[in-house]
C-alpha cells in the first residue's frame, strides 16, 4: 500500500512539474509580447448594452488613423462582435505562422485584431466554456499572437467583473481601465462596481466615458438630450478619476457598426465624431504624452553642491 501511494504521489508530482513548466514557458511568451507594447487599455463596463464594443472599436480605429500602431483584442468570448464591426471574415485555418506565432487579422496598415471568431469554423456556434478555458484563451491571445511593436493594445471585455477582466488585471499588470457608462442611474450603479473592482485589483483607471449622452437628430444634426446627461462625469468626480468625455447617440454609429464601417473611418463631421475626437485627445494626453514627460531626464540642480533629489536624478 505504501509503495502504491509513493508511486501515485511521484506520478502526480511529475504531472504537476510538467504543467508548471508549460505555464512558466507561456509566462515568458506573455512577458515578451507585453514588453513590446507601450500602452494597454482595458475597455470595461459594469453593465451590458452601454456601447462598450463600439467605444473599443472606434478608439482603436481612431488611434490607428492618427498613425499609432494599435492592437485590438476581443476577450468578450461569449459574445465577440469586433470582427463583424470591422467586417473581418478571415479564418485562422490555413494561415501561415510566423515562427511559433499566429498572425492576427489586419485592418488597414496600423491595426491588428484578434477575436475568438477568427478561430471558429462557424461564427454562429455558441461558446460554452467555464472559467479555466476562458483564462487559457486570453493568455494564448497574448502569448501566441504576433503583435509585434505596438503603441496601444485596446482590450474589449464583456460587462461585469468576472473571469475576463480579472484575467487581464492579473496577466497585464500595467493595464489601464477605460470604463464606459450611460447616463442612467441603473448603469451608473454597475459602473461604480467596476471602479471599485479596479481598486480591489490595483488597476489604474484611465478614465470614464459617458456614452449615449443625448441623441444626434438625423434631421438637424443637433444633439437632443432625450436621456439623462452628466451622470458619468459626476461618477468620475465622486471616485476622483479622470473624465474623458461624452459621446451622443448617432444613427450613423448603428449603421456603420452593422456595415462593418466604424464611424471614425469616414471623413464626415457630426457631433458624435467631434465628441469622440475629444475622447481620443484625452486618451493620448493621458498615455503617450504622460510617458513622454516621464522619460525626460531632469537637469541636474546640484551645480557642484549637495544633491537635491527634487531637481535632479543624480
Amino acid at each position: 500500500m505504501g509503495d502504491s501511494c509513493g508511486s501515485s504521489c511521484a506520478s502526480k508530482k511529475s504531472t504537476c512539474g510538467g504543467a508548471n513548466a508549460v505555464i512558466a514557458k507561456q509566462d515568458e511568451s506573455i512577458n515578451r509580447s507585453l514588453g513590446r507594447i507601450k500602452n494597454k487599455i482595458l475597455v470595461m463596463s459594469g453593465k451590458g448594452g452601454v456601447g462598450k464594443s463600439t467605444v473599443s472599436t472606434n478608439l482603436a480605429v481612431g488611434l490607428a488613423k492618427r498613425g499609432y500602431k494599435v492592437g485590438l483584442m476581443d476577450v468578450d468570448l461569449h459574445g465577440p462582435d469586433i470582427c463583424r464591426m470591422l467586417a473581418l471574415t478571415e479564418r485562422v485555418q490555413g494561415v501561415e505562422k510566423q515562427g511559433d506565432l499566429v498572425p492576427p487579422m489586419l485592418y488597414g496598415d496600423n491595426l491588428k485584431v484578434i477575436s475568438l471568431e477568427y478561430m471558429m469554423e462557424n461564427r454562429d456556434d455558441p461558446i460554452i466554456w467555464r472559467g479555466p478555458l476562458k483564462i487559457q484563451a486570453i493568455r494564448q491571445f497574448i502569448a501566441d499572437i504576433d503583435w509585434g511593436e505596438l503603441d496601444f493594445l485596446v482590450i474589449d471585455s464583456p460587462p461585469g467583473t468576472g473571469d475576463e477582466p480579472l484575467t487581464i488585471s492579473s496577466t497585464i499588470k500595467d493595464a489601464l481601465a477605460l470604463v464606459v457608462t450611460t447616463p442612467q442611474e441603473i448603469a451608473l450603479a454597475d459602473v461604480r462596481k467596476s471602479l471599485n473592482f479596479c481598486k480591489h485589483v490595483s488597476m489604474e483607471v484611465l478614465g470614464v466615458v459617458e456614452n449615449m449622452s443625448g441623441m444626434v437628430c438625423p434631421h438637424c444634426n443637433k444633439t437632443v438630450e432625450i436621456f439623462k446627461t452628466g451622470g458619468g462625469r459626476k461618477t468620475a468626480v465622486d471616485f476622483k478619476v479622470p473624465f474623458l468625455g461624452t459621446i451622443p447617440v448617432d444613427p450613423q454609429i448603428v449603421i456603420g457598426g452593422d456595415a462593418g464601417q466604424p464611424y471614425l473611418v469616414g471623413a464626415g463631421e457630426s457631433p458624435a465624431i467631434t465628441a469622440f475626437t475629444e475622447v481620443l485627445d484625452n486618451v493620448i494626453a493621458s498615455t503617450v504624452n504622460r510617458i513622454s514627460l516621464a522619460t525626460v531626464t531632469p537637469k541636474c540642480g546640484c551645480e557642484g553642491g549637495e544633491c537635491n533629489p527634487v531637481t535632479c536624478d543624480c
